[in-house]
This record gives C-alpha cells, structure tokens and sequence, in this order.
C-alpha cells in the first residue's frame, strides 16, 4: 500500500531536480509529483511524495516539515483523502449501502401563502370583491 504524503509551502521557482536530491538523501523509495498549474505549467507551491514504507513516510515528515528549502519552510505531512477523489473513481455515484440522514428540508419559497393575500395586492383584491359583490346581475 503506499502512502501519500502532502509537501507544501514550496518556493517560487520550484526547482524539481534539487528537490529530489533532497527527497533521495531521506531515502531512495520516494518518489514525489509537483502540482502544476494548468495554464503557466509552474508549481502551484504544493506537491505529494509517494513511499511504500510507513517508515520512510515517517522519517520524511521528521526531516522535512520544517525544514529551510530555498527561503521556504516546508509543511510536510500525511495527506488526507478527499472524499470527492473517491466519487470520481466509482464514477460520482454515492455509496447505495450507506444511508442519507433523516433532516427537516427548508424550503423558502416567493410563492404566497394560501390562508393571507399577498399584502402587495391585498387593497386591489378588497376593492375587486367589493365590486363583484355590488355588481347587479340581470334576472
């Protein structure tokens, strides 16, 4: 199983090989992914190293979080799962077995309620059945 570890507060200008060296002189079994940006293709300032040992994962939080890299102190720690990442592998359908929670839905609504006129209207309603009440039918 491997684990995933968070790396962030990564220095503007991120250099990806240097960073590396640095990763291989905790241990050679991690491998570790910047997060570009999706336009300028430049490190988002964050990125994930990858181990298959508990012990690596360990020693690289001790060594690093914290640690001076490029005028940057690193934040190194386990990442944490994101519950949608995990939508998206059983293709963003919920889990049938787990249950939704019983809750009171409010709903607010402009529509108006049916025991009082809409006070908006309220004078020009009396006034229209004021006179559907004079209004003189012929017999």
């Amino acid at each position: 199983m491997s684990i995933r570890i968070y790396v962030g507060n990564l220095p503007q200008g991120f250099n990806p090989k240097e960073f590396d060296t640095l990763l291989k002189s905790v241990s050679d079994s991690i491998r570790f992914k910047a997060v570009l940006d999706k336009e300028t293709k430049e490190c988002r300032g964050f990125g994930f190293a990858t181990t298959n040992n508990e012990d690596n994962a360990n020693l690289l939080i001790q060594k690093l979080n914290g640690f001076e890299f490029n005028g940057s102190k690193l934040r190194v720690e386990l990442s944490e799962k994101k519950d949608s990442a995990s939508n998206k592998r059983n293709g963003g359908k919920l889990n049938k077995n787990k249950k939704r929670k019983d809750f009171k839905k409010i709903v607010h609504s402009d529509a108006p309620n049916l025991e009082a006129p809409d006070p908006r209207w309220a004078g020009e309603l009396s006034k229209l059945k004021d006179l559907l009440a004079n209004q003189k039918t012929p017999a």
